[in-house]
């Protein structure tokens, strides 16, 4: 079940986006003094305890206990990671869906060296722009992925807007 994170999951989150970053990204960035200094479970879970309200736009894939997250801003996906444990078993997926249908999400940045990112990300209809920049803070880029729609899903938007 996805659903809105509470405080309660503070903790879970702040697990799997440093393990997940960790193993995902040491290898683009090999920078173990911020994989493994600076990014600490402890003190993100901190944050989101005394700073609920960063939790607003953060849903959780919950089966029994949290196996991934997804961020979205707006119609922007922010984020979205699945604990190491559960890939493979469309756990993103659901996510993603859940950003593209319930929360009409139809644009994100994602790491440009990351290829295993971008198929996932091209499996659900978004395509590269061609819009890239630095990734805050390194030397790194991103790179803006869009979604492009069916001709059916364009049919359906436009319906649902016409009957706002």
């Amino acid at each position: 079940m996805i659903r809105h994170a509470t405080v309660n999951d503070a903790s879970r989150i702040a697990e799997i986006l440093v393990f997940t970053k960790r193993i995902n990204y040491r290898k683009i960035f090999r920078n173990d003094k911020v994989s493994f200094g600076e990014m600490q479970v402890y003190p993100l879970a901190k944050f989101y305890i005394e700073n609920s309200t960063e939790l607003d736009g953060i849903w959780v894939y919950d089966d029994d206990f949290v196996k991934g997250i997804i961020h979205i801003e707006g119609n922007r996906i922010v984020e979205l990671y699945v604990d190491s444990f559960f890939e493979n078993q469309g756990i993103g997926g659901k996510l993603i869906e859940f950003a593209i249908e319930q929360k009409n999400c139809s644009c994100l940045w994602v790491l440009d060296q990351n290829t295993g990112a971008k198929r996932f990300y091209e499996k659900y209809g978004f395509e590269i722009t061609g819009l890239r920049q630095l990734e805050e803070g390194t030397t790194e880029y991103i790179v803006e992925m869009k979604r492009v729609l069916s001709n059916q899903e364009y049919r359906e938007q436009l319906y649902r807007e016409y009957d706002r």
